[in-house]
């Protein structure tokens, strides 16, 4: 299936309203911020999005306002996982009706499953859409990692056109890069390795660090692929501090306290994630400051 998706595609948060119910004026704000800083695509309902506590009504809420609001400008991707292949199935189908231009598909998290389990969670929703799948490998979350003789199977799907590699370790992207071809890419699902995975032959990267500093990760991406390592190198490495700032707890709660710094209304956390520490809001707002984001 044709997919050439590259640049920055930001993971984007959920905004919520004091009430706890989904924000969709902010997250029009966020959507529009992200069309003028030239993010090349959003990816809704992910981890950073909270997508674990949000019900299948909001999913699909999100997911239907998201697709309206871009209008086609740039593709939208919606996470559809789940531990449960029939839950993924269910959401996948349902974002496919609603616009979707892709799905994002996590591995079987605490179930964790065998090689052949985890083979057909993937080939189950991949045979029933019609839209690109993007696999989504992120072992510190779900417990397990896609074996990489099942990427190369799933690799060859004509469905499966890509991988969200956020398991970072080199080696094993340096192995996923092996399986790399017109059909089937690579992103960086972490900000502090954009670039080597870049050199890999990455596409891009589906990244946390863009819903702060949009425009400079969409250029970081575009320098490489210009030929301009030196300017990607020099964004990668000076955003840095900011990166690890960004993950200094469990994301998605620095980076919502980030927006809240930069005045962008998104609300607070569903349980358990709550407010992050005092100490580490204050090395956040200092990254951000460093960073000249504040």
């Amino acid at each position: 299936m044709a997919w050439n998706v590259t640049g920055s595609l930001v993971a984007l948060v959920t905004p919520f309203a004091a009430d706890g119910s989904v924000d969709f004026d902010a997250l029009g704000a966020l959507i529009d911020f992200h069309l003028a800083n030239h993010t090349d695509g959003l990816v809704v309902l992910g981890t950073t999005g909270e997508s674990s506590t949000m019900t299948h009504e909001e999913d699909a809420a999100v997911c239907d306002y998201t697709v309206k609001r871009v209008a086609g400008r740039i593709p939208v991707i919606a996470g559809s996982g789940s531990n449960s292949t029939e839950t993924m199935l269910e959401k996948s189908i349902m974002f496919e009706k609603l616009g979707a231009d892709g799905l994002l598909l996590i591995t079987p998290y605490y179930n964790k499953a065998n090689a052949e389990g985890i083979y057909r969670h993937f080939a189950t929703v991949a045979d029933a859409v019609h839209i690109p799948c993007i696999l989504y490998n992120v072992p510190g979350r779900t417990g397990c990692s896609i074996p990489l003789p099942v990427l190369a199977r799933l690799a060859q799907h004509p469905n499966v056109v890509g991988i969200k590699e956020a398991s970072g370790d080199i080696s094993y992207a340096t192995e996923v890069a092996k399986l790399l071809c017109d059909n089937f890419c690579m992103y960086s699902g972490n900000d502090d390795i954009i670039l080597p995975l870049l050199s890999l032959g990455g596409a891009g990267v589906i990244s946390v660090l863009a819903n702060v500093c949009p425009a400079q990760t969409h250029e970081l991406v575009a320098a490489y692929h210009a030929g301009d390592i030196a300017r990607a190198r020099e964004i990668q490495l000076s955003y840095l501090e900011l990166i690890h700032a960004l993950f200094i707890e469990v994301n998605p709660i620095p980076v919502k306290t980030a927006l809240q710094m930069m005045g962008k209304a998104v609300g607070g956390f569903r349980l358990p994630l709550c407010e992050m520490t005092a100490e580490h809001a204050e090395t956040l707002r200092n990254a951000l400051t460093k960073a000249g984001v504040l």
